[in-house]
């Protein structure tokens, strides 16, 4: 829930005044106008460390803020005696502040105002104080000069080289060099130890240095003290003596260590001993914990923050292959006092009751002792007061009363530190007042739980009500519950619920009130919500995001994709409903969201949008487990694009007979990457690879490496073999040619074997390289058995299976005859004929073929085609007969028949004439339904172009239309020559549907429908064309209306430039009607106007229309008015001057754009 012109921080306010009166005390609200009014006791807001270093270089600057109503003084103890700030010229306190500067410009030393400060803060109704505040200054003292003993040692032997720092405060941290400034470099062997001494487990002959020395690295003066170096011999021997480890540091069998709680614990073991020992850590009665961790090559086990459950018995053990020792070494927690429950300020009403808390705990369990205003609080410097009463850690407070103010100290000590807070106890009365601002509106969701907040403070405690619209009792119970911090919440927002509610704060000091208006508003939903989608790279994809919400408040709809802000730009379209990524690509892949926004509510939608493309090609192709006939192809999957590959088309590429020619050897489905190819002989390979998923195929692959195949005798029986004659004397014998991958080697060659059928006479054959072999002087049209084998260099390839072939054909010798037909009707007839000798047709026999044509029409005067048509007839018994179909009406025909082979036709039958018999005709030639007039309807049609046999006359057949409703069916009959009729509509609504059919004695033709127009000013007719929605009409008219912009244009300019302009009488007059409406309201398409001059312009002898005074010639250079290709004209608009004119009333005629057509026309 949004407020409208109200923090949220009330929310926050009220919410912690529901604890009021379960603490039995009173938190003052963080308002201006009430911290400025309160009348509170002294707080101590800030100061320094109790352990306050100070570098000696700066000004000593120790803190002391406090606040206060009225805003407190402060004072300051030195090593428990009071510090008169103002005799030392030094040390200055800062204003409204407690904070002392000590500035050492003039001189002075800063380790003379070393010691324990403690600052006093105190105003009317108490007094704070500060921590005491132990002021050290910074020290780096030199190294002692000394002169170190170059340190003679065996080799194999341990060393110490001691460090021994000057004390510093604090302690500096220590490091070892060499005098290149390089770190020594440390490891298992040599390390240094938490005491800066530098340890080695061996020394080894590489060890001999001069120059191992010591730093010490002082952080607050930022300075580095370097030791003299040490020189360090070693002697060397032929062999090392191996020994058991020992421990350096620490020494003995067990050894203690105290640590005091949240400090950081460091336990160390470095052992000697050849080889060098490694160091393992225990802990007695269970395992080492995740917070300890191992430094310095396992010799450092370190704690950061040691809690009591860290102390305990830790074992450290070193061993190698001689030989291993144990370290005990004994924890003890030691805890300074720390808060369990540390004392808060309290502030409570006339005769309310509190109590102030102090616990603390430590090792050992530390004293608490009270304070009030800095001093004891049973001393007789105290305040009386008999409400309060201390007991232990607590101090109770009955029936406060004014005057009572203190500020209250709890210290905890413990032999290992103290605690030092303050705590005030303030009296407060105070009348109601309303902390919220005024006449607040809010603005909900319907069905939402609500809260309206009515924030407020007074001494004591108001009670506080609620009414709505200012009537009726007090709002609590049922749909309503008011909370102690003054909230009251509406379980569910409805409709009735809005309005203005009041809220009442009282008590014994008077009365405050507040109103709050409560606005309920629908809740804004997104009810056609963006899905995911997938989309093909360049495609466009499209989100929806159609929102329902109140429309009292405005929405803002904005596009996230994967959580960010959607750039729209050029590309990215947002509409009020949706979101359109044109050519998408895969930077457009994501979630995309749809946030809809108004100032108290939103919703959310998201969907997935991925984008597919063709595969990445495969890569790495290898060929492996090469063989005679196959061999292995690998290679590895590219990227799919969201598309999965469900198909891999292995290609080759062979050099020797299409070179750079790829060609399809195989395919494989999408999930496998390595395959065995299959091969030919006598082939020189190279692959490549290429995927292929539901978006398209991939570029193919780069091409692998080449693999020969060795040479064999070709495999493949050569297909398609067949003889067949080109002539009537030669038999053509033809096959397919080997494919090159079916070669299977050099000189590749066919033979060809033929011989008569039935015959037994011996085989003929050919070797020859092409793919045919033609043989010359066979006799006509008689079978031959053929085969044929493919040979090459490496030998005889297989022989195919014998086939029949035959030589060529002739002309068929003899007609079939007694060509005669049977069974006329009007458009199909029944042949017969005698077939001829199947010896004569020379050929292969292929049909009994029947030209026909019409010789003419029984309808006198009707013209007819006599185009020649063909129908064959594949029959081979002894009485043949056939049905010729599809003939006209009313019609005479003529036919004869051949009989025909593959090649030829033979001699004409003889010649039959029919005539088909009496037919139903065509539909009319048009029909047209013309409607001049509300109430009358004209109907014209005319005789069809193949009545098919004697019209007889006309049927009509109409009825009403309305919609998918019709009346009933009525009808009209005509005689043969009447093709008008004039229907009178009983309505002006009503339309009708017509059915005509002509008629013959054999019946009812084809029916023409048509429909009445839909407007009574339409005329509909079939073969009428509509001028509006012609092309050259609409560009005729566009051309028009651009001429006169452009004239219009040209008028404005001239007018702008030279003033006034008069126009001579009778230029620009109106233009008639082109198209004028009848009577009826239908448009007549001929105007009596049509041969009159137009006005203004002149008739020329010849009957045309001459131009007018205003034409367009007037204005042009050269009198031309021509135009240029795109239809402007040539040459400036420039103005004729009448010669007639003066000087001083220079005016011409502004040009007349409808002039200026008729000009042109």
């Amino acid at each position: 829930m949004l407020v409208q012109g109200g923090p949220w921080a009330l929310s926050v306010i009220s919410l912690v005044l529901l604890l009021w009166q379960e603490v039995s005390a009173i938190d003052v609200p963080l308002d201006s106008k009430i911290q400025q009014d309160l009348k509170q006791p002294p707080t101590i807001m800030k100061q320094s460390l109790k352990d306050y270093i100070v570098d000696p270089r700066d000004n000593i600057i120790i803190e002391c803020e406090a606040k206060g109503n009225p805003v407190p003084t402060f004072s300051w103890r030195r090593n428990g005696k009071f510090f008169n700030v103002g005799k030392d010229p030094r040390v200055t306190m800062r204003k409204r502040s407690g904070t002392l500067e000590i500035s050492f410009r003039s001189g002075g030393r800063p380790e003379d105002y070393e010691g324990e400060y403690q600052c006093f803060a105190s105003n009317n109704f108490g007094t704070a104080l500060t921590n005491k505040i132990l002021l050290r200054v910074s020290k780096s003292p030199l190294w002692p000069k000394e002169v170190l003993e170059p340190v003679v040692v065996g080799e194999g032997s341990p060393l110490v080289l001691a460090c021994n720092p000057p004390p510093g405060l604090p302690p500096p941290l220590t490091f070892w060099m060499d005098s290149a400034m390089m770190p020594i470099t440390q490891d298992k062997r040599v390390s240094m130890g938490l005491n800066g001494d530098l340890y080695f487990s061996n020394v080894l002959a590489k060890d001999s240095h001069t120059d191992y020395s010591c730093n010490a690295r002082f952080l607050f003066t930022h300075t580095i003290q370097q030791k003299n170096p040490f020189t360090l011999k070693v002697q060397t021997s032929r062999k090392v003596a191996e020994t058991t480890p020992n421990f350096l540091s620490p020494t003995g069998s067990d050894s203690s260590r105290m640590v005091m709680r949240g400090e950081k614990l460091k336990l160390e073991c470095i052992a000697s001993g050849v080889p060098t020992p490694s160091i393992k850590w225990f802990k007695k009665g269970g395992d080492l914990n995740q917070k300890v961790k191992l430094d310095n090559f396992n010799k450092t086990l370190r704690i950061d923050s040691v809690s009591e459950e860290d102390a305990g018995e830790y074992m450290c053990m070193a061993n190698n292959q001689i030989g291993s020792i144990r370290h005990s070494i004994y924890v003890q927690v030691k805890a300074a006092p720390y808060w369990l429950d540390q004392p808060s300020n309290l502030v409570l009403a006339p005769d309310e009751n509190g109590r102030l808390v102090c616990r603390a705990n430590g090792n050992p369990k530390p004293h608490i002792e009270w304070l009030v205003n800095g001093g004891p609080i049973n001393s007789n410097s105290s305040l009386p007061n008999p409400s309060r009463k201390v007991e232990g850690d607590t101090i109770m407070f009955r029936s406060v009363q004014i005057g009572s103010s203190a500020v209250y100290q709890c210290n905890a000590s413990n032999d290992h530190g103290y605690l030092l807070a303050n705590a005030f106890i303030s009296i407060l009365d105070m009348a109601p007042r309303m902390l919220g601002p005024k006449n607040q509106l809010i603005k909900v969701i319907e069905n939402n739980r609500t809260f309206l907040d009515c924030p407020y403070f007074g001494s004591p405690l108001p009670e506080l009500r609620w009414f709505k619209n200012g009537q009726g009792s007090g709002l609590d119970g049922g749909h309503y519950r008011v909370y102690i911090n003054g909230t009251l919440e509406i379980k569910r927002a409805r409709a009735e619920d809005q309005g203005t509610y009041t809220c009442v704060a009282r008590n014994i000091l008077g009365k405050e009130e507040n109103q709050v208006r409560l606005e309920v508003k629908e809740p804004t939903r997104i009810v056609r919500a963006p899905e995911h989608q997938s989309a093909i790279r360049g495609t466009m994809a499209r989100f929806d995001c159609r929102v329902k919400s109140d429309l009292t408040l405005p929405i803002t709809v904005t596009w996230l994709k994967d959580d960010k802000p959607l750039s729209l730009g050029s590309r990215l379209k947002k509409d009020e409903d949706s979101l359109s990524i044109p050519n998408v690509h895969e930077g457009d892949e994501g979630t995309y969201t749809c946030t809809v926004k108004t100032e108290i509510d939103q919703d959310t939608a998201s969907a997935r949008l991925t984008v597919s493309d063709r595969p990445d090609s495969p890569t790495d192709l290898e060929l492996t487990d090469a063989k005679e006939r196959n061999i292995r192809l690998t290679w590895i999957h590219g990227d799919d694009h969201n598309s999965p590959v469900t198909l891999f088309v292995v290609q080759f590429e062979e050099d020797r007979w299409e070179s750079g020619k790829w060609q399809n050897l195989s395919s494989y489905p999408g999930d496998i990457n390595t395959v065995i190819l299959e091969l030919s002989p006598f082939v020189n390979y190279q692959f490549r690879v290429i995927a292929v998923n539901s978006v398209g195929q991939s570029r193919p692959s780069l091409p692998s490496q080449r693999y020969q195949t060795s040479g064999a005798p070709p495999e493949v029986i050569p297909r398609g073999l067949k003889g067949w004659g080109t002539k009537k004397n030669n038999m053509e014998i033809s096959w397919e040619p080997l494919l090159d991958t079916e070669r299977n080697g050099p000189n590749l060659h066919y033979s060809v074997w033929w011989r008569r059928k039935d015959t037994g006479e011996e085989w003929s054959n050919v070797t020859t390289v092409g793919a045919k072999h033609i043989v010359h002087d066979t006799e006509t049209y008689v079978p031959y058995e053929i085969k044929l084998r493919a040979v090459n260099d490496f030998g005889l390839g297989g022989e195919s299976n014998i086939i029949i072939g035959y030589s060529g054909e002739d002309k068929p010798t003899a007609p079939p005859t007694d060509l005669r037909v049977s069974k006329i009707d009007s458009t199909k007839v029944n042949v017969h004929w005698t077939p001829v000798d199947p010896s004569t047709v020379l050929g292969e026999f292929k049909e009994y073929r029947v030209y026909y044509w019409r010789e003419g029409s029984m309808v006198k005067g009707l013209r007819v085609n006599k185009e020649k048509k063909t129908k064959g007839f594949y029959s081979t018994v002894a009485q043949p007969t056939g049905i010729l179909t599809d003939l006209q009406p009313y019609s005479h025909y003529r036919i004869y028949m051949v009989v025909a082979n593959n090649r030829y036709e033979g001699p004409p039958s003889n010649h039959v004439e029919f005539r088909t018999k009496e037919g139903v005709p065509e539909a009319p030639k048009f029909f047209k339904i013309i409607q001049r007039s509300t109430d009358v309807i004209h109907l014209e049609w005319d005789k069809p172009l193949e009545p098919n046999g004697i019209l007889i006359g006309y049927k009509l057949n109409y009825q009403t239309v309305n919609g998918s409703r019709v009346g009933l069916m009525q009808m009209q009959s005509f005689l043969p020559n009447v093709t008008t009729y004039t229907l009178r509509l009983p309505e002006r609504a009503i339309r009708y549907k017509f059915y005509l059919a002509a008629l013959t004695q054999v019946g009812a033709g084809e029916v023409y429908a048509e429909e009445s127009p839909h407007f009574t000013n339409e005329a509909y007719s079939k073969d009428q064309v509509d001028i509006a929605t012609q092309g050259w009409f609409i560009g005729l008219m566009c051309a028009i209306a651009l001429i006169i912009l452009i004239l219009l244009i040209v008028c404005f300019i001239k007018r702008s430039r030279g003033g006034k302009y008069p126009v001579r009488e009778k230029k620009d007059l109106p233009l008639d009607a082109v198209d004028q409406k009848g009577e009826d309201g239908s448009f007549d398409y001929h105007s009596d106007e049509d041969n009159k001059p137009l006005q203004g312009s002149q008739n020329s002898l010849d009957g045309g229309v001459k131009e007018s005074d205003d034409s367009l010639v007037d204005y042009g250079e050269g009198g031309d008015g021509q135009f240029n290709e795109d239809g402007s004209f040539i040459g400036q608009y420039t103005v004729k001057k009448d010669k007639d004119e003066t000087e001083g009333n220079e005016s011409s005629e502004a040009t007349s754009p409808v002039n200026a057509i008729y000009s042109l026309a």
